[in-house]
């Protein structure tokens, strides 16, 4: 359509929130879907993070606020930064956005020149290409591969970086595999990054603490101090305390940096939500004791998924360190015919026949950059994902 800009040639919808939508119109439609495929929590956002909101409401404070974020979530994202994270910032080293993404889209936007390059490992979260292609940039997928645990090699990073890298996307624990990177794994990583002083460091921790088996989580800047002043740390109250609808991602970086990204905020959405920004400071300061609580929970769903998919026919799981997806490889079905049957020639089919045929919504590797394989979110209750497993498994072993 010429009426449309030719920015919209440059990306490609959501994966996730396609198959997120198509679970949701056969639930309507009254089939019987398990929805794998939603990266939230099934939690509800704790109540004195909910109480906090009301209070804000009834005291009034729904009014506009400074761009980048309230004095007292800045304070508190400072205070979590320090005591988490040993990392020292400045309120103008700050920003408080509507969530992660527009975070990491503002940066992107605020620094992106045409020709410019962003490494991003892969599997990456489907936004991320997409955000560097809409702010003009291109994106430079490097694969990890299940033989290094999904995770970026240095070797593979020297390899990938030219004199027209302007940022590397780092996300540990991963989105969608679950990966986290060790402090050792890091260090080695920020050894090449030191060396090359016109790449700078994007990282999404959003999924910081959500780990399992004692995996002890750092990030690049406070494993690395030079790299401190060319590294924004993106982080939010998204998955952790459940509070996805909230709408609130934060990061800290270097003032001139982070000004640029109010300058773009600024002009398109202005603050985040007042209500939300007063949720998210009881958040941050409030009590953490939900968290372990939370985890045991995901760590025991992590467990009975990798196990009940380690016995489907042609799917191999790999156990991950962290967040709350696993990313089984089903290279052994391809090439199968599936009850219907079509052929599964891809990723793409396996969870095409999948939903079609037993009602569980996966979503393809293919759209992480790493097929065959499937994501798989287990945020969800233990007698959904025991029957979806279970669908899974009868599903393999009726391919032929």
């Amino acid at each position: 359509m010429p009426f449309l800009s030719a920015a919209l040639d440059r990306v490609k919808p959501s994966a996730t929130i396609a198959v997120t939508d198509k679970a949701r119109e056969l639930k309507a439609a009254g089939r019987n879907v398990i929805g794998l495929g939603s990266g939230e929590p099934d939690f509800d956002t704790p109540a004195n993070i909910k109480l906090a909101a009301i209070h804000a409401i009834e005291a009034g404070k729904t009014k506009y606020t400074a761009v980048d974020g309230i004095p007292e979530l800045k304070a508190a994202i400072i205070a979590k930064f320090q005591r988490e994270n040993g990392l020292t910032y400045t309120p103008n080293q700050i920003i408080v956005g509507t969530g992660g993404k527009q975070v990491l889209y503002n940066a992107l936007m605020a620094t992106i020149n045409p020709g410019d390059e962003v490494i991003i490992p892969a599997p990456y979260w489907v936004s991320y290409p997409e955000m560097v292609a809409l702010a003009g940039g291109e994106p430079v997928p490097v694969v990890c591969t299940a033989e290094f645990g999904f995770k970026l090699q240095p070797a593979a990073l020297e390899a990938a970086i030219t004199p027209k890298t302007k940022w590397i996307i780092l996300c540990s624990p991963s989105n969608p595999t679950g990966a986290a990177y060790s402090r050792a794994e890091l260090k080695a990583l920020t050894d090449v990054l030191v060396k090359h002083p016109q790449v700078w460091v994007m990282t999404d921790d959003m999924y910081e603490h959500l780990v399992y088996d004692d995996f002890v989580f750092t990030t690049p800047a406070q494993i690395e101090p030079q790299l401190f002043d060319r590294t924004l740390t993106v982080n939010g109250v998204s998955k952790a305390y459940c509070m996805t609808g909230w709408r609130i991602g934060y990061a800290g970086g270097p003032a001139q940096l982070i000004k640029a990204m109010a300058t773009i905020q600024s002009q398109s959405t202005s603050n985040p939500s007042s209500i939300s920004q007063w949720a998210a400071v009881e958040a941050l300061n409030g009590p953490q004791d939900f968290i372990p609580v939370h985890n045991k929970a995901f760590k025991e769903r992590r467990d009975l998924v990798v196990s009940m998919l380690n016995q489907a026919k042609g799917i191999d799981c790999p156990r991950p360190e962290g967040a709350f997806y696993v990313y089984p490889s089903c290279a052994g079905t391809i090439g199968k015919t599936a009850p219907s049957g079509k052929v599964i020639a891809n990723d793409e089919d396996f969870v095409t026949e999948l939903l079609e045929t037993e009602g569980v919504a996966v979503v393809q590797g293919s759209a992480f950059g790493l097929g065959p394989a499937f994501r798989i979110s287990y945020a969800t209750k233990n007698s959904d994902l025991e029957e979806a497993c279970k669908r899974i498994q009868r599903f393999c072993g009726n391919l032929r």
